[in-house]
């Protein structure tokens, strides 16, 4: 324990010193040689090493080349910077190393008040047993796919754990040509394949069309289809767009479909000035998925699904061997009878960490700021006469592209080649998407650090990648 100790007092400075040195750094750099060679190629030492060499190492040979999400210049995709609190308690999470699958301590207990917490903050109605935390929202999409099936067949008389699809008609789900890929992946996973995922229009603000789904529900219902599931975005993942949930939840409900809301990215947007009577529908979810570590910044992984009706979710997944039977009165079972997991980490414990360090003013505030800050980089680019805004900001993303003045020829070209520029020079982090059949460039802001300077920053990397290339920015 004296070599931990003394270790561990190594590792927190040289944590501290990388985090607190992290906007001073390139936001991404190529992993060069021979350093690369060393990351894929080692073979097991077979001797032990020392903890102080493991950590050396890491602090030479690891923190110089990041992702790039801690960094107030990284706008890429949807991954945040990681909260103080959540790198914090990380080691103790790991010090306790408890499986959460159930049983009567501290890991297992904890997960019960932060699912609380989460429900409450975006508004979702929660009842004990209502809820677990995941790996991210693709096993939170799973999980509640399951249920949805699960309820669908119980109402056809077919027990599906038994006897799976046999005897089901094709069995249909709905989700908007800008619904996140981790709804495909979940369809197929559960046996209901991909030609069975209908994709919905979506109109001029990138919203799922409720008129065309009504269409595709009523052209697969006269087909002798079962649509079975509508899954609706908080927060799609190209530009932020709120698909229409309340509208969406009047045809779910018409219909006897399980409406499903993906809000892992954008469900806490909801906590925005104004921003409330965007989301109204969401608490009318069957099920909603939402990551704590996008947003909120809890260090990976920490995704979550919460359900209406813990019951049908306890039937769809609990398997309980003689050996992990709760035989407590009225007691909720355990975390594994509610999801596909059995040995399952300690994830409350960052979570935990991080929304109480910033308490739930602190979670507005920082979900507010960040608006806020997309909003401002919006206006810039409106400002500019050689970008173009391609869709109003939802939650904190911003669509746009690089336009020269006067040229019309070769966008698509030039913007498909921009953000891997602008990566490899080093001074701002973009990527890029595909908007309309066009070329875009989005920004994704959830790092509070972020200034108008950083704003004014990215404009410029873009500028000069757009005509030197993938040079490296000078210091």
């Amino acid at each position: 324990m004296d070599e931990l100790r003394q270790v561990g007092r190594i590792a927190a400075d040289v944590t501290a010193d990388y985090l607190a040195g992290v906007g001073d750094r390139p936001v991404w750099q190529p992993v060069p040689e021979p350093d690369h060679g060393w990351l894929s190629g080692q073979d097991l030492p077979a001797a032990g090493r020392s903890l102080s060499d493991l950590v050396d190492d890491i602090r030479t040979r690891m923190l110089p080349y990041p992702m790039g999400n801690g960094h107030p210049r990284f706008f890429g995709w949807v991954n945040s910077a990681p909260s103080p609190a959540g790198v914090l308690v990380a080691p103790l999470a790991a010090a306790l190393n408890p499986s959460c699958a159930g049983g009567d301590h501290a890991g297992v207990l904890l997960e019960h008040t932060v699912l609380r917490w989460l429900a409450e903050l975006v508004g979702y109605p929660h009842r004990p047993g209502g809820g677990l935390l995941t790996s991210g929202a693709s096993m939170a999409t799973v999980i509640a796919l399951a249920a949805a099936r699960q309820r669908a067949a119980d109402r056809q008389g077919v027990d599906i754990r038994a006897d799976g699809l046999y005897g089901l008609p094709p069995m249909v789900m709905y989700m908007s040509a800008e619904g996140h890929s981790c709804l495909r992946k979940a369809a197929e996973l559960l046996g209901l394949g991909h030609r069975r995922v209908r994709v919905v229009p979506v109109d001029d603000r990138f919203r799922m069309d409720v008129d065309a789904l009504r269409d595709l529900v009523d052209r697969d219902t006269r087909a002798g289809l079962l649509p079975f599931c509508v899954a609706a975005t908080a927060g799609t993942v190209n530009t932020g767009a709120l698909d229409p949930l309340d509208e969406i939840a009047d045809v779910a409900a018409e219909h006897g479909m399980w409406f499903h809301v993906d809000g892992a990215y954008g469900a806490l947007g909801v906590l925005a000035r104004g921003a409330a009577a965007g989301y109204a529908g969401m608490a009318r979810a069957d099920s909603l998925a939402l990551d704590p570590h996008k947003w909120l910044g809890v260090p990976v992984d920490s995704g979550c699904v919460l359900w209406r009706d813990p019951a049908l979710t306890r039937a769809t997944f609990s398997l309980v061997p003689a050996y992990l039977r709760d035989e407590r009165e009225g007691g909720l079972g355990w975390f594994s009878e509610y999801g596909p997991e059995q040995t399952r980490p300690f994830r409350a414990l960052r979570v935990w960490a991080t929304m109480s360090h910033l308490g739930r003013d602190g979670i507005i505030r920082l979900v507010d700021t960040t608006v806020q800050r997309a909003r401002r980089l919006a206006a810039m680019i409106i400002e500019a006469p050689d970008f173009e805004l391609l869709a109003p900001v939802g939650a904190s993303i911003v669509a746009f592209r690089y336009h020269p003045v006067d040229r019309e020829d070769g966008l698509d070209e030039l913007n498909r080649r921009i953000p891997v520029a602008v990566q490899h020079r080093g001074r701002a982090f973009l990527t890029g998407t595909r908007l309309a059949g066009a070329e875009a460039l989005r920004a994704c802001l959830l790092n509070p650090a972020t200034t108008d300077d950083d704003l004014a920053l990215l404009l410029d990397e873009i500028r000069a990648a757009a005509t030197v290339g993938t040079a490296p920015a000078p210091p």
